[in-house]
């Protein structure tokens, strides 16, 4: 098997930039019984109707997106959830919607060959499921073989070699990682639960596209307020948007989901959320709380007008393990996420 995933790498390395090309370097895995945990097989939930890879939502399962995204390497996502038939969302003005028991969010992770042309040949690398059950969320990774015809529960998460041409029509490569079970907690620990991260109201209220809105005339969201009355995050990548709440959501969804008063990292004192409004909370001219190699030598958590001279531009733009933030989740920088918070750092007054 190593020695198909070389040459396929190889092949595919002697193309010229014009072709696209997915590269997979499969590994071996054993077969393990982890259906004490969830279901074996993403088949056997019957999200989706006909074939599996198109991923068409089976009845009561609905798509969704957000205004803003998780950074994960470049990878694209499609949403969905699915609800117990007769149940209904309540809505939450302030936090992610209150869903009802039984609730599967369902979040698909993909590479086009050509991000040029995201709905061509594409290749989707893993499925992770958020299940409501007795209160309680339930994280479950799943990974897609190579064929796209199956997706198999995987709690040890894998590494995958991929390949694909990017915007600018260059190759790009990852060693793009599915999280293992425990590394879901990293991201979706609040307090001793786990929670999503991305469904609030703020999210799905979009300009264009409005979810919370499409929801209650789907009778599954009850208590929506009139439109005006919606939070709204806003889109990081709609250039039309003010800088200032374009990088804000970018630190949102990025880095609040630790960075804030009720997550993993709330001891630092720096808390990420758009609506902070106390500069010193939003780490402007705020010392860590422990220097050491994070802080790069820089004293402050942002120092207005100087990007290179603050804590939060230089950990966002590394790599090392030891530095870089967000800890988990990516391989790559988010350039264009990075030059968004250094142009907003650089106009601060």
């Amino acid at each position: 098997m190593k020695l198909i995933s070389f040459l396929a790498i190889l092949f595919f390395a002697c193309q010229t930039k014009q072709k696209p090309a997915v590269v997979m370097a499969e590994e071996e895995t054993a077969p393990v019984d982890l259906s004490s945990i969830g279901e074996m097989k993403l088949s056997s939930y019957q999200f989706f109707a006909g074939d599996l890879k198109e991923l068409r939502p089976a009845e009561s399962v609905y798509p969704y997106s957000l205004n803003s995204a998780l950074f994960s390497d470049y990878a694209y996502k499609k949403r969905f959830v699915k609800i117990p038939k007769g149940a209904k969302i309540k809505y939450n003005a302030t936090d992610v919607l209150d869903f009802p028991e039984g609730t599967i969010l369902i979040k698909n992770f993909y590479y086009p060959s050509d991000f040029r042309k995201p709905e061509s040949e594409k290749r989707i690398l893993e499925t992770r499921l958020l299940i409501l059950e007795k209160g309680v969320w339930k994280a479950l990774p799943y990974i897609w073989n190579k064929a796209q015809t199956e997706a198999y529960l995987e709690v040890a998460g894998k590494n995958i070699d991929v390949k694909w041409i990017h915007t600018d029509g260059e190759i790009r490569q990852v060693n793009y990682t599915v999280p293992n079970i425990n590394q879901c907690k990293g991201c979706h620990l609040r307090g001793e639960k786990i929670f999503p991260i991305g469904p609030s109201a703020r999210q799905l209220n979009n300009s264009t596209k409005n979810i919370v809105v499409e929801w209650a005339h789907e009778n599954i969201l009850e208590g929506l307020p009139p439109l005006h009355q919606i939070p709204r995050l806003a889109s990081y990548e709609n250039a039309s948007e003010p800088i200032d709440k374009r990088a804000r959501a970018w630190l949102e969804i990025n880095c609040a989901h630790c960075h804030r008063k009720d997550g993993p990292a709330k001891t630092s004192g720096l808390h990420l959320l758009a609506d902070v409004e106390e500069s010193t909370v939003l780490g402007i001219g705020k010392s860590p709380i422990a220097a050491g190699k994070g802080s790069g030598g820089r004293l402050y958590g942002i120092v207005r007008g100087k990007p290179d001279e603050s804590i939060l531009q230089y950990r966002i733009e590394s790599l090392h393990p030891g530095i870089m933030m967000p800890e988990l989740g990516r391989k790559l920088v988010h350039e264009e996420g990075v030059e968004l918070v250094r142009r907003w750092i650089v106009e601060m007054k």
